[in-house]
């Protein structure tokens, strides 16, 4: 733990946000792209370390709040078949389908079970042989390998029983929708977790396209106020470039063997993120060697699946860095953790969420 205690010390703190009121000379609007950098710039209070001149907003960074209704609402048809154990990250439980959410489909008699990666899943099926285990399979580059390694191992140990309801994502297509619909943002605070899979190198499209600086950036306190500190001077510089900050998880080129799995597994494909529609290559299917594994041939075809959000909730503008929490109508009124109308109000990694565990005073 001593590392953390090294990055949470109230000295470096207070150093690093002296360094920055010091380089302050405009105005910033820095966004961060990862929903655990959400979570710990709102539960450290870090715009309150800020100058006012430095405004920090959030992007499409939760992959529970970019997946659609629809994932849902297929997850909730193969929950419903007698021979089906659904296996899912336990924050997607309870995000809003169409008319219900896995956690009600629980309530009702599926058989839901919570697991941390898709290897416990993958257990699952081992001891439950005549049963289909489906394992939700969503987030980016973080989470895709852990997938990508599981159905090579399912092939391996001749599971047959396991499946995927495939959700997964990529993230420089999103940060670059983002810069193409014009947004006036001055840099990123690029996810660390991800970049520790892919390498910095995926990012470096936009400081030679966009002309905009990117500072890959680990949790703590510390390392959030030296990446703001890093894209200040890059601003102030016109130095625009690529930046590792948490050198400790991250280089250039990644994870090799990671990236290796999900070469193997997956291939691009047009993905659906809440907010924003349709983005190319966005997404991540299995390749045909794998599809055997693929759970959607166990949803109904003749269903028709929606992307249709409740009317007055926020969380498409959200994640697109529009509008923050509390400029919805629903935001603390009509949803709360409790009873979540958007997705963003169900991840601890959600905007909203966060807001309103942290900021709900302001």
């Amino acid at each position: 733990m001593k590392y953390i205690d090294e990055y949470r010390d109230g000295r470096l703190i207070g150093k690093l946000a002296e360094a920055i009121r010091r380089e302050v000379c405009r105005n910033y609007v820095f966004m961060e792209v990862c929903g655990g950098h959400t979570n710990a710039i709102h539960r450290f209070g870090i715009p309150s370390l800020l100058p006012k001149e430095i405004k920090l907003i959030s992007g499409p960074g939760c992959p529970v709040c970019v997946t659609g209704k629809d994932f849902i609402d297929k997850a909730l048809d193969c929950a419903g078949q007698q021979d089906v154990i659904i296996a899912s990250f336990g924050d997607l439980i309870r995000v809003p389908g169409s008319h219900s959410s896995l956690e009600g489909a629980r309530r009702e008699g599926a058989d839901i079970r919570i697991v941390i990666s898709a290897s416990e899943a993958l257990e699952i099926a081992a001891l439950n042989p005549g049963k289909k285990v489906i394992f939700l399979g969503i987030g980016f580059e973080t989470t895709a390998p852990g997938t990508a390694v599981t159905l090579v191992n399912s092939e391996k140990e001749r599971i047959t029983n396991f499946f995927v309801l495939n959700a997964h994502k990529t993230m420089p297509n999103a940060m670059d929708a983002i810069l193409k619909d014009g947004s006036s943002i001055d840099g990123f605070i690029c996810p660390g977790h991800v970049a520790a899979i892919t390498g910095s190198e995926i990012f470096d499209f936009i400081p030679e396209r966009y002309n905009l600086g990117c500072v890959v950036t680990g949790f703590e306190p510390a390392d959030i106020l030296h990446a703001v500190l890093l894209l200040v001077k890059q601003v102030n510089n016109a130095g625009q470039k690529v930046e590792i900050q948490y050198r400790r998880a991250v280089t250039k080129k990644g994870n090799t063997l990671a990236k290796k799995y999900m070469a193997q597994v997956f291939e691009p494909c047009d993905a659906w993120w809440r907010g924003f529609g349709i983005i190319p290559d966005s997404g991540l299917r299995l390749k045909e060697e794998f599809r055997i594994h693929d759970a959607e041939r166990f949803v109904p075809q003749s269903e028709s699946k929606s992307h249709t959000e409740d009317k007055y909730c926020l969380c498409g503008e959200i994640l697109r860095g529009n509008k923050v929490p509390p400029d919805c109508s629903l935001f603390g009124r009509d949803c709360i953790p409790d009873h979540p109308v958007g997705a963003c109000m169900v991840s601890m990694e959600g905007s909203c969420n966060t807001w309103f565990r942290y900021r709900l005073d302001e």
